[in-house]
């Protein structure tokens, strides 16, 4: 009887686990399949709130990278953030924000060119071989997202709810511009920062260990 009880429990382990497979396969190609889309689609697990639609994706910038940045702004400023971008959308800023709750402001249309970075002037290799980012990973070519929320403290950490934002966030900058994984950085790797943290360190490598 013993046997038989231990047989049952492994064959439904292994239904289980075959059955999470497919989900998340499942759920890979549904996120594949909106980020090719156009307007504002609703992504499941995110809260978006879309200041400037989807277009075409062939008539978005040529993006190959994506660079996380946060900002020393009290919880509820991605949303001032955000709109200030929209209406100026080449200011200096990024084209995502992320909100201590999570919320995804998308703030510029894709074929536009926000300011952010430095102009990837870090050259010393401490974080990644930067013979790959000098003076390449810069806002012509990347994707700026900047995670609000780390005033007055700037050693603190995203949220829960933005970690679990980012999670999807970055599998959906990935599927609908092609950026492969190792070109997901953060703000302090391509550039001289404020030596106090490391400005968007955790979440980048969050992002890379999560990986396809």
């Amino acid at each position: 009887m013993g046997t038989s009880i231990a047989m049952h429990f492994r064959c439904l382990a292994m239904a289980c686990a075959v059955a999470f497979s497919v989900s998340a396969s499942a759920q890979t190609q549904d996120i594949a399949a909106i980020a090719r889309s156009s307007g504002t689609p609703d992504i499941p697990g995110l809260k978006m709130v879309w200041l400037a639609p989807w277009g075409e994706v062939s008539k978005a910038h040529p993006w190959r990278n994506i660079i996380v940045h946060q900002t020393e702004g009290p919880a509820g400023s991605a949303r001032g953030g955000a709109a200030e971008q929209f209406k100026n959308p080449t200011r200096r800023g990024v084209m995502v924000w992320v909100e201590t709750d999570g919320t995804v402001y998308w703030a510029v249309a894709d074929n536009l060119v926000p300011t952010h970075t430095d102009g990837a002037d870090r050259n010393d290799n401490r974080y990644v071989d930067n013979s790959k980012t000098y003076h390449q990973v810069n806002k012509d070519t990347s994707i700026g997202v900047e995670f609000s929320g780390n005033y007055p403290d700037v050693t603190r950490g995203a949220t829960d709810a933005q970690i679990a934002a980012w999670r999807i966030l970055v599998k959906v900058l990935r599927a609908r511009y092609g950026i492969p994984l190792d070109h997901v950085y953060a703000h302090n790797w391509i550039d001289f920062k404020d030596a106090r943290y490391c400005e968007g360190c955790a979440l980048a490598t969050m992002a890379r260990q999560w990986g396809e």
